[in-house]
């Protein structure tokens, strides 16, 4: 299976900055979230509150960043992210953020998220997920044709 897209902008906010004038490392992945939490309501139509609601959670099992460059206070960026299910029981979230207007890269990366019940325990993916994922993604492939 392709991975499912979506890009979402936002612009760096005044407390996303340090005293170097450039954005906070940690602030990264708050954007790598802001990505995945849009592309899952965008995309599979459904939010991070709904799916939990339904007994799923995604807790975050890995992270990789590398810092390619700098943002400033109000900058436009653009975080392009990608959905692909990784192994049995998870998912794996391929991001991207540039600067939306120079088209300068900052940041790029990936985050790994388990599939779990309430209590935290590693379960497969829902059939009704599985196929939500698959229907996003084959409607994702016929606009693009």
């Amino acid at each position: 299976m392709t991975g499912l897209s979506d890009v979402l902008q936002l612009r760096v906010r005044y407390s996303e900055t340090d005293q170097m004038g450039t954005f906070y490392n940690s602030r990264a992945l708050e954007w790598f979230e802001c990505g995945r939490t849009e592309l899952m309501r965008h995309r599979l139509r459904m939010s991070y509150a709904a799916l939990e609601a339904r007994g799923v959670f995604l807790p975050l099992v890995e992270a990789h960043l590398e810092f390619l460059g700098g943002a400033r206070y109000d900058d436009l960026l653009e975080i392009a992210s990608t959905v692909t299910v990784s192994g049995r029981a998870k998912l794996r979230f391929e991001v991207q953020i540039l600067n939306a207007e120079s088209r300068k890269p900052i940041v790029r990366g990936y985050t790994v998220h388990a599939f779990t019940d309430r209590q935290g325990k590693p379960v497969r993916p829902p059939a009704w997920f599985v196929e939500m994922l698959t229907e996003a993604t084959a409607n994702a492939g016929a606009a693009k044709a």
